[in-house]
């Protein structure tokens, strides 16, 4: 999708800065049509995230008892996976919408400070690369995301309180994350770290994982 952002943008002449109209109006109506395929992306991800919690859990369950395997099967989880795919379709569908905004900022920005056509063009080229890089990062952030969100929805319902932050134990860990790694942290009181409020698993670039804790 982000090629297909920067092949539309590369379509026009981007040293007439006429047509910057045209270019946003182009990008806006690729969202609309994206939304049909943005639905069965999103709906595949999360579908995929909620199986692959649910065997995590069962696997624990199976050691507890039928009891707990029970509790879990039956967990609300169906409003959390509705949001979590209607949010997706909101993501993926802002990508263009992001890009005609750049588009239009990219031109305004380059007529105030007295940038040459081409120079102005050269940046908008670059709309494709900025549009791969926020679809990678939204792609990272969200499948984690929705895991930590169903995995809280769980453990909640079976009467968690919180659960022990985890990292992925290697150096790519940032400083801020690694100082949490062990820490118990409340379901109701997501820590903020660089700035960003957020569970285990649910900040942006992060690899982290929530370890439930649950009643004895």
């Amino acid at each position: 999708m982000a090629r297909h952002v920067g092949d539309l943008v590369r379509g026009f002449d981007l040293e007439n800065l006429t047509l910057t109209g045209t270019i946003g109006r182009a990008l806006e109506r690729y969202a609309e049509t994206l939304k049909p395929w943005a639905e069965a992306v999103g709906n595949r991800m999360v579908a995929e995230v909620a199986a692959r919690d649910e065997r995590s859990w069962f696997r624990v369950a199976e050691q507890m008892g039928n009891a707990l395997r029970k509790e879990i099967a039956e967990a609300p989880i169906g409003q959390v996976i509705r949001a979590r795919q209607d949010e997706q379709v909101r993501l993926i569908t802002s990508l263009p919408r992001e890009a005609a905004e750049r588009v239009h900022a990219m031109t305004l920005e380059g007529i105030t400070k007295g940038w040459r056509a081409d120079q102005i063009s050269a940046e908008i080229m670059k709309t494709g690369e900025v549009t791969k890089s926020r679809a990678d990062l939204i792609a990272q952030t969200e499948v984690g995301r929705t895991s930590t969100l169903l995995t809280q929805a769980r453990a909640e319902h079976v009467g968690s309180e919180g659960y022990n932050w985890r990292t992925a134990a290697d150096t790519d860990v940032r400083a801020s994350h690694k100082a949490m790694a062990g820490k118990f942290v409340r379901w109701d009181a997501p820590p903020t770290l660089d700035g960003l409020t957020g569970h285990a698993g649910a900040l942006p670039n992060c690899r982290c994982y929530c370890e439930p804790v649950l009643p004895d």
